[in-house]
């Protein structure tokens, strides 16, 4: 199983919590201030599995989801 993180672009409100205390070494911001991944989904390298949960955590606005997706199509 893969873990994905991403980001709902209509959620997000740039309080920056999920990229700058969360998980700041697997997210970034873009030039508006929002999570770089806004609108999009990344795989969670395994050994950031802890800081992606934070990131989810973290997110008043409920825009960063982590879950699991199977391999297999």
């Amino acid at each position: 199983m893969n873990t994905y993180i991403e980001a709902d672009a209509s959620r997000c409100t740039g309080h920056a919590r999920c990229y700058l205390f969360a998980a700041p070494d697997l997210l970034t911001e873009d030039d508006e201030g929002f999570v770089s991944l806004r609108g999009s989904r990344m795989l969670v390298p395994a050994d950031q599995l802890a800081e992606a949960g934070a990131a989810q955590v973290s997110c008043p606005e409920r825009a960063i989801k982590v879950y699991q997706e199977s391999e297999a199509t």
